[in-house]
């Protein structure tokens, strides 16, 4: 539709782009392309990781939760047990006897107890860990 009378097709000038130009163009926008779906990968990747490692973490808490209370309800049944039994004491010898051996006892059980709520915060811990390490042993090589 230029024609002689068209008063802009004397302002436009032919312009072409030199091949350097448009191959160092095209070079780029490749690189572009390449950098921006290494990064989605990644990013997609660490998203997955962040989710495992929530997931595992609610469930370790959620277990351990549930050992805490399993352990409220022993230690609370055993204050009551030893409440029964030290009414029924008959004299201040035998009371201070069942006073010991509770005491003992509960020690003991208080000992087992924390050993088994470490055993289970180093286990969780250890899980929680897992897709982090696995995901960052995709992305860092162990150095030789």
């Amino acid at each position: 539709m230029t024609g002689a009378t068209d008063p802009f097709s004397a302002s436009i000038i032919p312009f072409e782009v030199p091949e350097q130009m448009r191959a160092f163009a095209e070079k780029g926008a490749a690189q572009a392309r390449e950098n921006y779906a290494k990064f989605k990968d990644a990013a997609e990747t660490h998203n997955g990781t962040v989710e495992a490692v929530f997931t595992c973490a609610s469930k370790g808490a959620s277990e351990y939760t549930a050992k805490l209370v399993e352990f409220m309800k022993a230690n609370s049944n055993a204050q009551l047990d030893f409440a029964q039994q030290l009414f029924g004491a008959k004299s201040p010898s035998e009371a201070l006897e069942l006073w010991t051996g509770h005491a003992r006892k509960q020690l003991e059980t208080f000992q087992s107890q924390a050993k088994e709520l470490v055993e289970l915060t180093q286990r969780v811990a250890a899980e929680t860990a897992e897709p982090i390490k696995a995901s960052a042993s995709k992305f860092y090589q162990p150095a030789a």
